[in-house]
């Protein structure tokens, strides 16, 4: 999963390490409100806000409904979310689902007869026949590590093919990576195990002392008290506020961990047998079942509310996007997501009309590559738009190997149609780019809004989140927006306007994600810029009325 949060925690320090989490802000419906440089959290809508006229590094999408687009006819455009499900019952999200409307709903027949029986909203690659579902995966790293274990563990170098030996090499090293990332990850357990007792001590006492329960920051920033040992307790837990440690992030944390650890670097852990396909054919396309919601649809109704959430209904957020349907499809588990399902979930994408495909997940090794890359050329060839999340480990991806990706394997060719996004930030000048976030002169192709992003989650609740994997929605949802009012334009076309039209900040300097360093913004991604719906309206607009003028 892509959405996460950086912690390590011990008796004295906070380090940082990934664990799937999100900060819920209390304020709501807050458009327009003008941020200071002493705002500590964004507005919930500051994504589509204006940065000349709100003060905040939005997209400008309210000023391009309010300019351009006024009084507009738009036509509807299908976009396919690959990740972990949508809460398709979202009040937010109603009238935003596609229906494939030649499929009758709960018959248990292949109405259209396109292999998947009852794909009403979509497809679920990630569930079995019988209904039930995967939740947790392994990271690709483990599968790796476990398959060539299995192969070469306790076998004579000597005895190896030049083939085999170019294998045992890459084991080598999968080994090592391995085993220092399990280590690695036992030793924080203990230092956050620590804390979380001392934690938990002390909130205790602070409970007692002041007879509430969640004491607030300010109660406990201005302790005074003669009994050392309740302000010893104070300081402890206003340490962990201030480090946006509370009960409910521990318990978060506890979950990273013992999934990390259960599922995701077990090399023993393995749910395919759930799913019932046969693994190791990546030819095979019908498997799954049509449970487009699944138990663990938090991450993708989050992105779904990003692209689409309705604009006029008066509750919960704005939706980037007007005009729009949003076909399911799940692939994405709680773990790494397999190529085999992130092919066919392009394929089934591309095959049942979806004009743009979000991609809100990623991983460091892809063995299945070419696979993949097969259908990202399917959709190249169909004139489909994907945009992908750049990825949250703060690291340069023209050199970190971040999968899904444009790079075609075995030639330096590139897919035309694939849209790299890293994370900006609400925050002006040097913090103007999320800390989390990848990035790559090549390899990411523009920022936008991935930080305190309020959006639709599971059960008609909302959340503000982190990550390039609410970057990436953003994007889609210009993506679709233009694709909405200009439908003569190409999915090439909105790509080059997306592009061209981004906010460019060519002399700032920004931090340098996961570095105490700076450096130019415009060195972290080719083309220096920040999308913006209202600048990409305008260069749209007046290519179509060109077009429409030959």
């Amino acid at each position: 999963m892509m959405v996460k949060h950086w912690l390590m925690v011990s008796l004295v320090l906070i380090h940082t390490v990934s664990f799937a989490g999100a900060k819920q802000e209390s304020s709501r419906n807050t458009d327009r409100i003008i941020l200071t440089d002493t705002t500590e959290h964004a507005v919930d809508n500051w994504f589509n806000l204006d940065p000349s006229e709100d003060h905040v590094l939005g997209i400008s999408t309210e000023k391009a409904y309010q300019t351009f687009l006024k009084g507009k006819k738009s036509k509807t455009v299908v976009v396919a979310i690959i990740d972990s499900g949508i809460d398709i019952n979202h009040e937010d999200l109603e009238g935003k689902i596609w229906e494939n409307t030649d499929e009758i709903e709960g018959n248990g027949i292949d109405d259209d007869k396109n292999g998947y029986v009852d794909d009403v909203h979509g497809w679920n690659f990630i569930g079995g026949k019988d209904g039930e579902n995967v939740v947790h995966d392994s990271n690709e790293l483990t599968r790796l590590y476990a398959s060539l274990k299995n192969k070469y563990e306790g076998k004579d170098p000597a005895s190896l093919s030049k083939e085999e030996k170019k294998e045992y090499e890459q084991y080598l090293e999968v080994k090592e990576k391995y085993e220092s990332k399990v280590n690695e990850l036992q030793e924080q357990y203990t230092g956050f195990a620590s804390f979380r007792t001392v934690f938990d001590r002390s909130n205790k006492l602070m409970e007692a002392y002041f007879g509430v329960e969640d004491v607030p920051y300010d109660s406990v920033e201005h302790l005074d008290s003669p009994d050392m040992r309740v302000m010893q307790a104070g300081r402890i837990v206003l340490y962990a506020y201030e480090n946006g440690l509370d009960k409910e992030k521990f318990e978060e944390g506890e979950e990273y961990f013992s999934n990390s650890l259960e599922y995701g670097y077990n090399p023993d852990y393995n749910p395919r047998t759930i799913v019932g396909d046969n693994y190791n054919d990546v030819t095979e396309k019908i498997y799954g079942n049509n449970d487009v919601i699944g138990p663990y649809s938090r991450h993708g109704t989050h992105v779904a509310g990003i692209v689409a959430a309705d604009r006029y209904n008066g509750v919960g957020m704005k939706g980037v996007a007007e005009n729009v349907k949003i076909m399911v499809i799940r692939a994405v588990p709680d773990g790494d997501e397999r190529d085999k399902d992130v092919a066919n979930a392009i394929y089934y994408a591309v095959d049942n009309g979806a004009q743009i495909i979000n991609m809100s997940f990623g991983k460091s090794y892809s063995p299945d590559k070419e696979v993949v890359d097969n259908a990202v050329k399917y959709a190249e060839s169909k004139g489909v738009l994907l945009v992908h999340a750049a990825g949250n480990d703060g690291e340069n991806t023209d050199k970190a190997a971040n999968f899904p990706n444009r790079e075609y394997t075995g030639n330096k060719k590139q897919a035309s149609n694939w849209l790299e996004v890293g994370a900006s930030s609400w925050k002006k000048d040097s913090e103007m780019v999320a800390e989390f976030s990848n990035y790559g002169k090549k390899s990411v192709d523009v920022f936008a809004p991935g930080t305190e992003i309020y959006s639709t989650t599971p059960n008609q609740t909302y959340e503000s989140l982190d990550g390039t994997s609410m970057a990436a929605p953003v994007v889609t949802g210009v993506a679709a927006l233009l694709m909405s009012y200009y439908p003569n334009l190409s999915a090439q076309q909105i790509k080059d306007v997306i592009l061209t039209s981004s906010v460019k900040f060519n002399k700032l300097k920004v931090n340098r994600p996961g570095s105490v360093d700076t450096t130019k913004f415009s060195d972290l991604s080719s083309t220096g810029g920040v999308v913006n719906a209202y600048e990409a309206v305008k260069q749209a607009d007046a290519l179509s009325n060109k077009i429409e003028k030959r």
